[in-house]
């Protein structure tokens, strides 16, 4: 007789319910982004699926977004008694009137009260605040809504840099792309950095940011300020050359231009001097190494171009106003490896 042995592989949990909450005019990506990524969560182990996904309105039915596409949803009242994992009530331009229509920010309430988690993308704190759920709590959203949120509700500890912020139970994030890296957060915690990490590779998406990131991206101010990429090919020269002296003089000489002229119109170019830029881009180096790294700070100071640690200590401080070490309490991603 053949004996055969029995599977001991542990069965997967039940899958995690997030429920998306849409409104008229809704940008988008800001559904679509964390869509995606909740959609591809699986257990580790047996690759089931880790999460069901929900769309609900307030009627339900077809609803219009900033696209021509249109998002199919169950009415909220369907929700009624149900569990929710994760809430996520997404952002556009229809917020403001949507902050504004009692019943929907009550049936919100409703569905928060049930939720173990709930979040907002962009402008969707602002429904969050109108459902008194952001009271007291610190809180993100597009930089564009940051004041809007702050002045019409002034209970909420409004923070306008980070791309997330996770308060308790209440996670908020900033515009668009944001809600990305929020979902991928919470896949992290939910499932592990691995399966964060995984995801966000897949997803192609450059790294799993930390909510401590500001939402301005220092490369993408250089792109706006120097419009005709006069000076593109010099500042990928810089970010890959750190570990040089990368004196003045030497960037006017890559340029073919004096010092007196490179320095006039990079200035005039760029609002900042070549000094103060190459600073800039050295700090952006350290910053991504001590979120993502396990490398010592003093490694870092050479790998960056800093010489040691203690000038990249006093640039850390007068930039971002804590030490490399404090920066890194606070915002390294679990899990990095040392590279």
């Amino acid at each position: 007789m053949t004996s055969f042995s029995a599977n001991t592989e542990k069965p997967s949990p039940a899958p995690l319910q997030v429920v998306f909450v849409i409104y008229p005019d809704i940008v988008l990506l800001d559904l679509a982004g964390p869509l995606q990524v909740f959609a591809g969560g699986r257990w580790r182990g047996t690759g089931d699926l880790a999460y069901r996904t929900a769309i609900v309105s307030l009627e339900g039915g077809r609803v219009p977004t900033d696209t021509v596409v249109e998002i199919e949803s169950e009415p909220m009242a369907a929700w009624k008694g149900r569990e929710i994992d994760t809430l996520v009530v997404v952002g556009g331009n229809g917020a403001n009137a949507a902050m504004s229509d009692e019943e929907f920010v009550h049936r919100v309430a409703g569905l928060a009260g049930r939720s173990k988690r709930v979040c907002s993308v962009c402008s969707g704190a602002l429904i969050l605040a109108a459902a008194g759920l952001l009271d007291g709590r610190r809180a993100t959203t597009h930089w564009e809504d940051c004041t809007t949120l702050a002045d019409g509700f002034p209970r909420v500890r409004v923070e306008e840099d980070p791309i997330y912020v996770k308060d308790g139970d209440i996670w908020t994030s900033a515009g668009v792309t944001a809600g990305t890296d929020m979902a991928l957060a919470i896949i992290a915690e939910d499932l592990g950095q691995e399966a964060a990490l995984v995801l966000a590779q897949g997803l192609v998406t450059y790294m799993v940011r930390p909510g401590g990131q500001s939402q301005f991206s220092p490369a993408l101010e250089r792109q706006r300020l120097d419009r005709s990429a006069r000076f593109a090919g010099l500042h990928d020269w810089i970010a890959n050359n750190l570990k040089r002296d990368l004196r003045v003089e030497d960037l006017a000489g890559r340029e073919n231009m004096s010092l007196r002229s490179f320095h006039r119109l990079y200035t005039e170019t760029m609002g900042t001097t070549p000094g103060k830029a190459v600073e800039r881009v050295r700090l952006e180096a350290a910053r991504d190494l001590l979120e993502t790294t396990g490398v010592s700070v003093k490694s870092i100071a050479v790998r960056c171009g800093f010489g040691d640690d203690e000038r990249m200590r006093r640039a850390f401080v007068r930039t971002t106003g804590i030490s490399p070490s404090d920066y890194r309490l606070r915002f390294r991603l679990n899990g990095t490896v040392d590279v």
